[in-house]
């Protein structure tokens, strides 16, 4: 599984026109699942993110997680996190697992986050998407949970 995390004071989805998900301060997450994903990369994925200090304590350096903040958690499918952008230039995406096992999957990630505490917004999966969001920082990481950083 991959993660673009990106630190933000305000986001909202929008999916085929519909308003699905709307957080103040907080963490978007953009998320990528693979075939070979299941719940040991969740379960690295979902401490990470929320116990990951990226946020300002009083003397204003990144020390406090999106949890001691208050803060909000919306999730967005991304299937072209698995871009292969070697051969030509249209991108490939053999490596994004099938809907048949990143729903399921999808919907774990989700349950395991609302699980840690956090009342998540989401996207709709496979939908046509808008993603307003105002960055934070900015502050963007990437996480990949088969190669841990």
């Amino acid at each position: 599984m991959r993660i673009v995390l990106q630190r933000v004071s305000q986001a909202k989805v929008i999916a085929d026109g519909v308003l699905t998900g709307e957080i103040g301060k907080g963490l978007v997450l953009l998320l990528g699942i693979e075939e070979e994903d299941g719940e040991n990369d969740i379960s690295w994925l979902v401490r990470k993110v929320t116990q990951m200090r990226i946020f300002s304590d009083d003397e204003g350096k990144m020390n406090l997680s999106v949890k001691d903040v208050g803060g909000e958690i919306l999730v967005v499918s991304q299937f072209t996190l698995f871009a292969s952008t070697k051969k030509g230039n249209r991108p490939g995406f053999t490596k994004a697992a099938p809907p048949a096992v990143s729903i399921p999957l999808y919907e774990q990630f989700l349950q395991a986050i609302r699980k840690a505490g956090f009342d998540v917004q989401a996207g709709v999966f496979g939908a046509d998407m808008k993603i307003e969001l105002t960055n934070d920082g900015p502050v963007t990481i990437l996480l990949d949970s088969k190669n841990p950083e």
